[in-house]
């Protein structure tokens, strides 16, 4: 992963943002496929009903954070094989919603920016592309990066975190997780980076561990609760000696 040249470190920050729920309106423009196609692929490759095949995606979601884990660990499912056929998503391009100010608040934002997400690359550059972000990041982490010693172990799993510090010679104190869901942002606190609580797509949401939280409470892990990015610059503004 080839950083960016070294104007893109003049505030010494490192942004690692996340992608569904964070960067777009997710819910509607992927969830609800994805819980479709995951449903069907489980159905067909584990020859259980519609009914079996739902209860078992949710289930290894709350015990894993991520259903692919179950399945890859309960019934030698292929995690490539898995994220190729569940994640089509015929017309995603033209579900999808953001905002003009966060799109334009990531583009001038000082720093190092890394997309850091547990979904397949395939699908994030897919989103970055049509969000036009493409280009304002210089490193994608997907869920196949998180692999460590034949395990995967996606967010919020503290030693992908402690390992991506190490492979991208970050130092913690530096580093600003920008999310919507708080297990992660838990994980990144006890490390010492700085969290951001991005809650812009939350209230709307049924999917997620966040769904129907209580917003207001900000927990103790949580530098900061938001609901656009562009006031990421007021609550980490550039010191003089770095601007």
């Amino acid at each position: 992963m080839a950083a960016r040249p070294s104007a893109a470190r003049s505030s010494g920050r490192i942004w690692l943002f996340d992608l569904d729920n964070t960067l777009h309106d997710a819910s509607h423009a992927a969830f609800g496929l994805l819980d479709e196609a995951m449903n069907d692929y489980i159905g067909r490759e584990l020859s259980v009903d519609a009914v079996q095949a739902d209860h078992l995606r949710r289930h290894y979601w709350r015990r894993y954070g991520a259903t692919l884990l179950g399945l890859e660990r309960h019934h030698g499912v292929r995690a490539a094989h898995f994220l190729e056929h569940t994640h089509h998503l015929p017309g995603l391009e033209d579900r999808l919603r953001s905002h003009a100010h966060d799109r334009a608040a990531i583009r001038h934002l000082p720093g190092r920016k890394i997309l850091l997400t547990n979904a397949p690359a395939v699908y994030a550059r897919r989103v970055l592309g049509a969000l036009g972000l493409a280009g304002s990041f210089e490193a994608i982490v997907s869920i196949e990066d998180m692999r460590m010693f034949g395990q995967l172990r996606p967010k919020p799993d503290a030693r992908m975190f402690k390992r991506l510090l190490a492979r991208l010679k970050l130092v913690p104190q530096r580093c600003v997780l920008v999310e919507d869901t708080l297990a992660h942002q838990r994980a990144a606190w006890g490390l010492g980076l700085r969290t951001v609580w991005m809650q812009r797509y939350l209230r709307s949401s049924a999917h997620g561990p966040e769904a129907g939280a209580r917003l207001r409470r900000r927990p103790a892990y949580v530098c900061a609760r938001i609901h656009s990015l562009q006031k990421l610059r007021v609550l980490f503004p550039v010191s003089r000696a770095n601007a």
